[in-house]
């Protein structure tokens, strides 16, 4: 066993890249009587203004009849309102709009983890422009443009269990209340991953493979 440690190594190695996988994967589409009890949980525990809530949830069912299991990326075009709007239904929330939308993301984001989601880019808009057209939330034609998000679910599953989750549910106001938001969900049909790291990580894999050939060329 000269190359024991290196064989459990691999065995580690192979096992983590296995469970990252797992984590990534897309699931299979929703049925309609899954779409049927998301909506009306949504319906039910949803706490947020009444006009935007009737188009959300009508939006949401659409999408979710149409899933294809396939794994989505969601744009998120955001802008502060200038003062925090009150929630109906919700105690008073104070603060900057700003500090009350770092409470939502910072309550967010272990549950789009434990969902396998995660925010590729974040960051505030360099100037102000209009986002377009609107596919779940949102006005056309907003030109409050701020600060932009796009998180990858596995699958559109994930995107309803997280508005299921009651845990999230306590922090989604806190996003209604800081922040005019469209969201925007895309197939990803291209998808590139930051070019420094991808050509760091074929670097790194050819010297590692080169120095293992030449060794063992040596040892032959």
């Amino acid at each position: 066993m000269k190359h024991r440690f290196e064989l459990i190594l691999a065995l580690v190695f192979a096992a983590l890249f296995a469970g990252f996988c797992l984590w990534l994967k897309p699931g299979s589409a929703l049925t309609q009587s899954e779409v049927d009890q998301y909506i009306a949980g949504f319906d039910a525990n949803w706490k947020m203004p009444a006009d935007e809530k009737v188009q959300f949830v009508a939006n949401m069912r659409a999408w979710g009849e149409s899933d294809d299991g396939k794994p989505v990326y969601m744009i998120n075009l955001m802008g502060y309102y200038d003062q925090v709007q009150q929630i109906p239904g919700v105690p008073p929330i104070t603060g900057t709009t700003a500090q009350v939308n770092d409470i939502y993301e910072d309550g967010a984001i272990p549950r789009l983890l434990a969902l396998g989601a995660y925010p590729m880019v974040a960051g505030e808009a360099s100037g102000v422009q209009s986002p377009g057209s609107v596919e779940l939330l949102g006005e056309a034609g907003n030109d409050n443009l701020q600060r932009i998000l796009v998180v990858r679910y596995p699958n559109r599953r994930a995107f309803f269990e997280l508005f299921s989750d009651p845990d999230y549910l306590e922090v989604m106001p806190y996003k209604f209340a800081s922040m005019n938001t469209t969201l925007v969900p895309t197939d990803g049909t291209v998808v590139v991953p930051e070019l420094r790291f991808a050509l760091g990580s074929v670097l790194l894999s050819s010297f590692l493979l080169i120095g293992w050939v030449r060794s063992a060329r040596r040892r032959a």
